[in-house]
């Protein structure tokens, strides 16, 4: 019964996120707005997804990984969170899991050449699925 009311009150007052498109493996910069006294500043940071949880409730939240200096980072955000101004998405990933955690054991080498080895193979796929280019018949000229 609780959660029926708190679901209700969330879709009131909370509208649906508009990030509902965010995946696991897509490597994002997220722009939040931090206050520091009373000035206030935007932060940038800028990851890779590796765990998505709880679907499309309020309490939805993502999990953005980067190695910084040497030592992996991650967050976790809300997607509702008010001080997110905007989530861009930079690259797409295209991944077989639904948590990337095995990434936190990789160096940013070894995740680099993991990506490029599966958007390659990704491409090589699409290759063969397109259709043939067909050639317009050239007209000849008269002489």
């Amino acid at each position: 019964m609780s959660q029926q009311i708190i679901h209700t009150f969330a879709a009131k007052h909370n509208p649906v996120s508009k990030y509902n498109d965010l995946a696991v493996g897509m490597t994002v910069r997220i722009h939040q707005r931090l206050k520091a006294g009373e000035k206030g500043k935007n932060q940038i940071f800028e990851g890779i997804i590796i765990a998505r949880k709880h679907g499309d409730e309020p309490g939805a939240t993502i999990t953005v990984r980067r190695v910084a200096a040497g030592y992996g980072v991650e967050k976790v955000y809300p997607l509702r969170l008010p001080s997110i101004e905007k989530i861009e998405v930079v690259k797409t990933g295209r991944t077989r899991r639904s948590k990337m955690y095995y990434l936190r054991d990789k160096t940013a080498k070894e995740i680099r050449r993991k990506t490029r080895a599966e958007s390659a193979a990704l491409q090589a796929t699409a290759d063969e699925t397109a259709p043939e280019a067909v050639e317009a018949p050239v007209a000849e000229k008269a002489e």
